[in-house]
């Protein structure tokens, strides 16, 4: 069977994130004054075989935690769907 999922990797929240940082300030430098707390992270789409959505699921874990994500600073979670 074929899946397609759609996986957001984000900083964990008690990790700074000095990219979203940055783009609040230039945000507020622009005159933007009403954006607060902005966070920047990663969305993957990708689509994969397996037997099951049990197997897909178990793929996209072990992908995420060995490569996609750093799970030291960064957590994540996917949406899977059947092709």
């Amino acid at each position: 069977m074929k899946f397609s999922a759609t996986i957001h990797i984000m900083p964990r929240k008690e990790i700074l994130d000095p990219q979203g940082k940055a783009t609040l300030l230039g945000l507020k430098n622009l005159g933007l004054e009403d954006f607060d707390h902005l966070r920047i992270g990663k969305r993957i789409e990708t689509e994969l075989e397996a037997d099951s959505q049990e197997e897909a699921t178990e793929k996209l874990t072990l992908a995420c935690n060995k490569l996609l994500s750093n799970p030291i600073i960064e957590q994540y979670h996917f949406e899977l769907t059947q092709v």
